[in-house]
């Protein structure tokens, strides 16, 4: 009783000061950039692009105080996707308009081109392990063996990211794609689409037993965190959409667009579970919050 007590008064005291659940997202914006677009996290690393003010896409790696831009040698584009450790991986353009996947370790770019595709991008890795998507098919590269993965019967699967031997992404049954999620386990395949979608599913990252990515409500799009039990949506306060694309722990990443529709990067923080109770019991305190607060 008296910690029920005390939450219900911390929660007061943060309602009267005017704060909100707000607090559990950050925007993170490049520096001068006209739109930022966090796409992956290990730790304190996050990865991604930014468009800059001439309309040009160069990755970046942001580590919570510094911000590196990151450029393939001779590409006029770069992006990066995934990160663990020291290694990202992601896709350049280069001069000729031809796309191809990338490793970087912090001091070596090396070029990723999947066995008879015309383009290839590199999306997730997880220790030796590269997962991405070419013209050639999804596919799983190991440093030495490339293997081609497709969801039974699809026309196209993408695959987003890595975490042991678990991958997600998205597959199609139809041209163009209408994107559906799946969860694949090195054995299995297992549909995984947001319940309330009306028009598309994608899964985008994954850490252990926690999945985010996003889904169409027919209105816009909206962020989601799956733990293998119940679904959670995700949408950054004020937002016209939110695209959460990757997962480190109790941090989830991602962009969402602005009333301007400017992209802006993000990181969430998940709340623990009593932080949870908390903030329902600031839902309850909030009718009785004028004559509390002396209003």
């Amino acid at each position: 009783m008296r910690l029920f007590k005390t939450q219900a008064l911390l929660t007061l005291a943060v309602l009267c000061a005017g704060g909100t659940a707000q607090a559990n997202w950050v925007t993170i914006d490049f520096p001068r950039a006209t739109g930022t677009f966090a796409e992956g996290i290990d730790g304190n690393r996050i990865v991604g692009y930014y468009e800059d003010a001439s309309g040009a896409y160069h990755g970046f790696l942001y580590d919570g105080t510094d911000w590196t831009t990151l450029d393939a040698p001779d590409a006029i584009d770069t992006r990066a996707f995934g990160v663990d450790g020291d290694n990202i991986v992601g896709w350049y353009k280069d001069a000729s308009g031809w796309g191809h996947g990338f490793l970087f370790d912090g001091e070596t770019w090396a070029t990723l081109d999947a066995p008879d595709a015309i383009g290839t991008s590199a999306h997730g890795i997880d220790g030796d392990n590269i997962v991405g998507t070419s013209s050639a098919g999804a596919f799983l590269y190991d440093g030495a063996t490339w293997t081609t993965l497709a969801f039974p019967g699809a026309l196209r699967t993408a695959i987003s990211d890595i975490d042991g031997n678990n991958m997600v992404g998205s597959y199609s049954y139809s041209m163009p794609p209408q994107p559906h999620g799946f969860w694949y386990n090195g054995t299995s395949w297992t549909p995984l689409d947001h319940p309330a979608t009306t028009s598309w599913s994608e899964p985008a990252g994954i850490d252990r037993d926690n999945i985010v990515g996003s889904y169409g409500t027919g209105t816009g799009f909206s962020g989601f965190l799956y733990d293998g039990a119940g679904w959670t949506t995700l949408d950054f306060p004020g937002a016209s959409l939110t695209i959460a694309r990757g997962i480190d722990g109790d941090k989830i990443v991602g962009y969402y667009g602005d009333a301007s529709w400017s992209f802006h990067g993000f990181v969430y923080t998940i709340p623990e579970p009593g932080t949870v109770l908390l903030l329902g019991l600031g839902g309850l305190a909030v009718v009785r919050r004028r004559g509390a607060c002396g209003r």
